[in-house]
């Protein structure tokens, strides 16, 4: 199972392994605090479409396709870590956003999920 959580909430026993998915470290948090197996920064979307993005609700739908292309666009070895990682257990993404429903982690997830249903088992 691959879920998400911000990086201001704490880890929980059940949050498996622990990535944090954005190219900026959260504003405040300790790196103790977050518990990771790995920061990730480059699976995160590029800075300018992150800017573009600027978590604005209207432009999420452009944000998700762009944001897909990106992750389309790069190497394998980007997204094969948290693919092998999900197949072994629970994986949690975390992200620093305040906005809940529409942020990079929520995008991300849901590409990993609709890939590793596509991966021979």
């Amino acid at each position: 199972m691959i879920r998400i959580k911000r990086a201001y909430e704490p880890p929980a026993p059940g949050d498996g392994r622990r990535y944090l998915v954005d190219r900026l470290w959260p504003r405040g948090v300790a790196r103790e605090s977050l518990a990771l197996d790995g920061w990730l920064k480059d699976v995160a979307p590029a800075d300018e479409l992150r800017r573009w993005f600027g978590h604005d609700p209207a432009r999420w739908p452009e944000f998700q396709r762009r944001y897909q292309r990106e992750l389309d666009a790069a190497s394998p070895e980007l997204i094969q870590p948290l693919l092998a990682a999900a197949a072994a257990g629970d994986v949690t993404l975390v992200y620093g956003a305040r906005d809940a429903e529409h942020n990079n982690a929520v995008v991300l997830r849901d590409y990993l999920q609709a890939r590793s249903r596509e991966q021979p088992r």
